[in-house]
């Protein structure tokens, strides 16, 4: 059996994972095609069918504005999963480079690296966030960028650890003595060997970059209206919770089931990767 086909059993094998796998792809599709499958423009207002309960022809009932809650909602994914994604992979490339480069250089240089990712890793993450967007303004780049930077203490941490290992290994010892660069050195045998545990990491995180979103935009400092994001329209929603409960309760819930679905696969990712629970040790 080849290794893609054995990591691929112990994947199937591994039921929530693989649910969470299958609930991230619908997710994402959904988000892809969402002009596809949005029966309404999430923009457009009717303020004759404010309010509406969920019903036919409005799935998920209406908003304030007489706007199709289902077709915020889908689009509003567009938002979550780019943020997500986008935040993590600049937390990931510039956390890692860091961890990385403080534990091949040592002294000084790792001193003041992980010392700094540990001041930013004290501040709760909303904290860190409602700073860094009271500096930039609201927007979706900025957005990104500010989770980006939350991302990257975590990502810091995770790549120092198991670098500072492999810095005593011989064969970095023998790559040293052989007069590869510090660089060679840290792409060739540093990165791949860390590579799997930053990935499975990043999976997860993806999550938590997600609801971090969504407690940004609640909060007023995300993406500006009348952009539709799942934060924003818990938001809009808290006014009308006694009458309208469905339009905060149904972005609540579309929160819930994506990022609960990016835990579920990264865990699964982690199952594979780790070599203990792959070959049953």
């Amino acid at each position: 059996m080849s290794e893609t086909a054995r990591l691929w059993r112990t994947f199937r094998k591994n039921r929530t994972a693989f649910a969470g796998a299958v609930i991230t792809l619908i997710v994402v599709l959904v988000a892809i095609f969402a002009p596809l499958i949005a029966p309404y423009d999430p923009l457009d207002q009717d303020v004759y069918h404010r309010l509406l309960s969920p019903q036919r022809g409005h799935l998920l009932g209406t908003d304030n504005f007489g706007r199709d809650s289902f077709s915020r909602i889908i689009y509003g994914a567009r938002v979550s999963l780019i943020v997500g994604v986008c935040s993590v992979l600049i937390g990931m490339v510039v956390g890692t480079s860091l961890g990385i480069i403080a534990a091949m250089k040592g002294g000084k240089v790792e001193n003041l690296v992980m010392r700094t990712v540990d001041v930013l890793m004290s501040f709760p993450n909303l904290i860190m966030g409602l700073m860094i967007m009271a500096i930039l303004g609201s927007g979706m780049g900025k957005l990104i960028i500010a989770i980006g930077i939350i991302m990257a203490p975590r990502f810091a941490r995770i790549a120092h650890a198991p670098t500072l290992a492999i810095k005593e290994q011989d064969y970095i010892t023998a790559a040293r003595a052989l007069g590869f660069s510090d660089l060679r050195v840290i792409f060739r045998h540093a990165l791949p060997n860390i590579l799997g545990e930053v990935l499975v990491m990043g999976t997860l995180w993806t999550a938590t970059a997600i609801r971090i979103e969504a407690n940004l935009s609640f909060i007023g400092l995300g993406v500006p209206p009348p952009t539709p994001t799942w934060g924003g329209i818990i938001r809009e929603g808290m006014d009308y919770l006694s009458n309208a409960s469905w339009i905060s309760l149904f972005s609540g819930v579309a929160i819930l089931i994506t990022v609960l679905s990016f835990n579920m696969l990264g865990d699964g990712i982690r199952d594979i990767i780790d070599p203990h629970i792959t070959h049953g040790v």
